[in-house]
């Protein structure tokens, strides 16, 4: 990095991309693509939730998630089952496999984050992620 101060903007753009770049690198061998971590991660807590929630939730246009679903669903990682309440709606579901995944992706997220935050003390780590929860929900409630 040059020794100009960089902005809030960039700094973000480019550390999400350094941390993908390095997750996807990681997990190059299960054929993952970059979508799919993230909704991967999601399910883990939310397994059985219905699309629009994990587009919602996920950040991802619907029509992005029904090709990322479709990836997915292909490689054996999850399953659409239609919702017994409302048959418009498909719950999506984790399989054996896309468990298997999710245990992968948690201990590269892990040494992934070790390595970004090795120089940073336990109140620093604790701070920088109370920064970060602060300008996510500020953005949430942003709309242009």
């Amino acid at each position: 990095m040059n020794e100009t101060k960089e902005s809030l903007h960039y700094l973000l753009m480019a550390n999400h991309l350094m941390v993908q770049k390095s997750l996807i690198a990681s997990v190059k061998d299960t054929g993952l693509t970059p979508g799919q971590p993230k909704v991967l991660d999601y399910l883990r807590h939310h397994d059985g939730t219905v699309q629009k929630e994990i587009a919602a939730n996920c950040h991802i246009e619907p029509a992005s998630l029904t090709t990322i679903l479709n990836g997915m669903e292909a490689k054996g990682l999850i399953q659409r089952r239609l919702c017994p309440d409302n048959h418009r709606f498909y719950n999506v579901y984790l399989t054996e496999l896309g468990l298997t995944y999710v245990e992968r992706l948690e201990n590269e997220f892990d040494t992934i984050e070790s390595h970004a935050l090795q120089n940073f003390s336990e109140t620093e780590k604790e701070q920088l992620i109370e920064y970060l929860s602060r300008i996510y929900s500020q953005m949430l409630g942003y709309n242009r």
